[in-house]
Parts: structure tokens; sequence; C-alpha cells
């Protein structure tokens, strides 16, 4: 028999339980899964024309943001930076302003960095090499293989969390997926199957069975799965319970007082430090803890008529959750402080302030 009469009949037949090794299984879905990817796959602008440079920064933003959103930002972000040279040359102010929304501003520090290493030591050619791009700062396993495998051709694998359930259901793994142990056995499991040609089509089109189908909440669409027949999730009716994922720590809750200080029609922004969260840039200034009209009155030395509440606000990071408490307040001097004190125009044309800020920056005026 074959290889090709074998994994058919895979699609269609298993005689017994897991008579078949997690390779085969994979195998077997190859085809089918190529073949639906050709037909459902969604039409994105950085798919359209997979450049080793577009590939990157389009992975490196959908990293913990949704397609949808990325599309627009993608599109600005080539407009002002269409290569590599421009992205390491670029002023972090400038950087920044053309993330503003994203967030995880970390990832366009890594950008420029990695840029700049690439404009020194590769002359400006993103390296054509799996090993090599996971030394680039920011680049980890999945972004390199999805370099690699969809602007290269060369065969590796991109695991993302998509991949790690997919992979998990049709394989019916309890391990736990959180695990970097348990992602690296997926990498070599995956390397050992991979087509040698159409490997960026092959890696895509897991992510997008994950995206769509084999979805990360609610019931997976198993009725439209091309997998379907070979995954040993959907045969046990273990969907609910594969992937397996170590439940996450609760959130640390910090309470903020959030204040729009507005003198002489401009409005007080400030930089945050070089290091910790949101490092490096500008903020509404803030005090921690819930202050009370009278106490910002006192501290600025105005009527408590000038002192405006504005509605409470939250924001949620990753692993801390910020509850926000708003106010305006009209200052009759200018403080002490190291504030820049700047126009509605010029915080919507020059400077970055992160989405925690965002229900009151859309309130200045």
């Amino acid at each position: 028999m074959n290889n090709y009469s074998f994994y058919d009949q895979l699609q269609t037949l298993e005689p017994k339980k897991d008579e078949f090794s997690k390779e085969e299984r994979l195998k077997a879905m190859e085809k089918p899964l190529l073949s639906w990817y050709k037909n459902h796959a969604r039409v994105l602008p950085w798919r359209e024309n997979p450049e080793p440079y577009r590939v990157w920064i389009s992975e490196i933003m959908l990293q913990q943001t949704r397609v949808e959103a990325v599309k627009p930002y993608f599109e600005r972000f080539m407009a002002a930076l269409p290569d590599t040279a421009a992205l390491a040359a670029v002023p972090e102010d400038r950087l920044f302003k053309l993330w503003e929304g994203l967030g995880y501003y970390n990832r366009a520090r890594n950008l420029k960095k990695a840029a700049g290493v690439v404009m020194e030591q590769y002359g400006g050619v993103i390296p054509a090499s799996w090993e090599v791009l996971k030394t680039l700062p920011g680049i980890g396993s999945y972004t390199a293989g999805a370099i690699a495998s969809i602007a290269y051709g060369i065969p590796v694998p991109a695991v993302d969390g998509n991949v790690l359930r997919v992979i998990s259901r049709v394989t019916g793994s309890r391990e736990d997926i959180l695990k970097q142990s348990v992602k690296k056995q997926m990498e070599e499991l995956l390397l050992g199957v991979m087509p040698q040609e159409g490997a960026g089509s092959y890696n895509q089109a897991l992510i997008e069975i994950g995206a769509i189908v084999c979805v990360p909440n609610g019931e997976p669409l198993c009725g439209e799965c091309p997998m379907a027949s070979v995954c040993v999730a959907r045969r046990d009716g273990l969907t609910k319970e594969i992937p397996v994922k170590t439940p996450k720590k609760s959130r640390k809750i910090e309470e903020k007082t959030i204040l729009i200080l507005e003198w002489e029609g401009r409005t007080a922004i400030r930089k945050r430090d070089s290091s910790g969260l949101l490092a490096s840039l500008y903020e509404l200034p803030g005090v921690e803890g819930w202050l009370e009209d009278e106490a910002l009155a006192q501290m600025y030395r105005v009527p408590l008529a000038a002192v405006r509440r504005l509605p409470e606000a939250k924001h949620i990071f990753s692993h801390v959750e910020w509850r926000m408490r708003g106010f305006a307040v009209e200052l009759q001097e200018k403080p002490a402080g190291d504030y820049l004190w700047v126009t509605p125009e010029e915080i919507r044309e020059t400077y970055s302030l992160p989405s925690a800020f965002k229900a009151y920056t859309m309130m200045i005026r």
C-alpha cells in the first residue's frame, strides 16, 4: 500500500482507538487541511505580498491583538516605515505614535532593536534562517518559524496558541500547553511531518483553523473542520477538556486617580520612567489610590467648582487591572512639575498615550 492510499484510508476509517501514531494522524490531515486553506483563507493585507519584512511586522502586531484590529495599523505602519532601514532609523516617539492603540509597547521597542541588528549585521536583509531569526530581539520560535516558512518557504513549524490547541485536539494530548516544554515537543513533532513544499501555507492553514474553526472560546466548529475524521478530541468527546491549560493567577487590582490638568488651553502630560509598565510612554498625570474632589481642589489651590468629576474607567493588562477615577482640573496658574503642556491636536498627531488612558484622552478638548 503506498502512502497516499494509506493516509486517504485513515481519513475515513479508524478501526481501533489509538491505532495510528501522532505522526500518521498529522500526515493524514495534510492534504485536506491544505485544500481547505486554499478555499477558505481570509484575505489579509500581509498575505497579499508576503515579503519577510511585511510578515515580520504583521506577526509582531498580531501578538495579543485581534486580526481585524491589526489591519489598519499594519497599513499605516507600512506606509510610514516601508522597510527595515526606515524602522531602524525612526525616532522612538514617532514609533510609539504609530503603535498607539496596539498596546504591549515592548513589541515596538524590540522591532526597532531588531531592525538595528539586521542593518548592522546582515546588511539590511532579514535572515533566511529559523535559528538566526530566533536570536533577534523580540523574535521567538513562533515568529521565526512564521517568517522562515511564509516568506522563505523553509519547512519549519510556527507554533502559536492556535496551533497548540489544534494539534492537542487532533492528537488527543493532555499535556499543559502553557508549558514551554510542551510547545517544544509540539515543534519537534510538526518538524517531522512538515511538507517540504508549501510550508508557509501549511503553517498558516493550522493557524487559520485555530482562529475560525477550532476556536479558542466556545464550541469548536467540528462540522466545518477538514480534520474532523482524524481528530481524537472530537472522536472521544473531549473538545471541552482539551487543550489543557494551567489556570491563570488572578490579576492584581490597582486603584488610580487620573487627572486632566487644563491650563491656558493646554493639557498636561508627562513621560513615564524608562522601566516598568508602559515604560518611556507619555501619560496623563495621576496618583495612586482614589482621591476626592475636595482633596484635588486643595492640592492645586483651585475652587471646588474648578474640579470636574469624570466617569470611572478600567483597563486590564496581562497581570494588573487599573480601576480609575478621573477628574478634569481647571488650573489658575501653572503648577510645578515635569509636565509637557500640549494642545489636543498635538496629542492626536504627535504624542503617544497608551490605550490605558483612552477613556480620558477622548475627553480632552
